[in-house]
């Protein structure tokens, strides 16, 4: 019978922890919601130059980061070329 108790005992623990980490995520989530939708407000209040240049940056970024994801296959692609050929 001791041990059923103290199964349910770790079990009860082991969901308050998890609860309160769950707790700790939706306040870190909703945080973050409610600065994009700040942002988003605040950029549709922005001049239309000021939103060419906040797209540009946006699509600036998006080039860098295919262009980083190309250099990474290109590298795997030699890689595996060369361990074809030995």
């Amino acid at each position: 019978m001791g041990k059923i108790k103290t199964f349910f005992k770790n079990a009860f623990k082991d969901m308050k922890e998890d609860a309160k980490a769950q707790h700790e995520v939706d306040k870190a989530n909703f945080q973050a919601t409610k600065a994009e939708s700040k942002a988003t407000w605040e950029e549709a209040k922005m001049s239309s130059k000021g939103r060419r240049e906040l797209m540009q940056k946006e699509r600036d970024a998006q080039i860098a980061e295919a262009n980083a994801r190309k250099a990474e296959a290109d590298e795997r692609i030699a890689f595996a070329q060369e361990r074809k050929r030995k």
